[in-house]
């Protein structure tokens, strides 16, 4: 198992084990191609640290402020990272694709509003209460996730991939939905919106 040193503040192909940094502070660290596994970070802050190609794996990440910090490639799989406000990091100004993936993850409560979320994968999730609003989620994988009471509004969902997902509420008049994929019968709550009774 490694710990974080105080006096490094740059970590390369490190594996992280087991590692339980509650309520603490970690500033200005950066992590490339780290591996972070069965790790507790809730309620931590972490301010201005870089990750780059790092994974996330079974890790407590709940409640975790990332204020000015940078993420590029990095995945997190079976992993706990609720209430989670997104929008308080360093997004790239040359925007190419989404630089996070989740799978299999507990997002409940997260935001990210506004967001540059082009080809983000969220599979086989809870996102339950996630503020998509204003995002560009183009090419977004929603496949077999709970989106129970997220929010959707001017949320750019061209060619995204709802057609396992569950619980959505996406109003056709306020969102971009060219190409998106749906299925039923869960696409029948894309009626909602139009204030009409469908009967047997």
């Amino acid at each position: 198992m490694l710990n974080l040193n105080e006096n490094q503040d740059v970590y390369i192909n490190q594996n992280f084990k087991s590692l339980h940094l509650t309520a603490t502070e970690i500033i200005a660290k950066e992590f490339d191609n780290c591996t972070f596994t069965q790790c507790n970070f809730s309620d931590t802050a972490f301010r201005n640290c870089k990750f780059y190609e790092c994974s996330f794996m079974n890790c407590n990440l709940s409640m975790i402020s990332i204020k000015g910090c940078s993420f590029f490639d990095t995945a997190f799989e079976e992993t706990k990272a609720i209430g989670i406000n997104w929008t308080q990091a360093a997004w790239p100004t040359i925007k190419l694709s989404s630089p996070l993936r989740f799978f299999k993850c507990v997002l409940n409560h997260c935001s990210f509003f506004g967001l540059f979320l082009r080809e983000i994968s969220i599979i086989e999730c809870s996102a339950k209460e996630v503020d998509f609003r204003e995002a560009d989620c183009l090419d977004a994988d929603f496949t077999d996730t709970d989106l129970e009471s997220s929010l959707f509004g001017k949320t750019n969902l061209t060619r995204a991939d709802f057609s396992t997902a569950s619980n959505y509420h996406i109003d056709v008049f306020e969102n971009e939905l060219k190409q998106a994929k749906f299925s039923l019968p869960e696409a029948v709550n894309l009626l909602s919106c139009l204030g009409i009774e469908l009967v047997d």
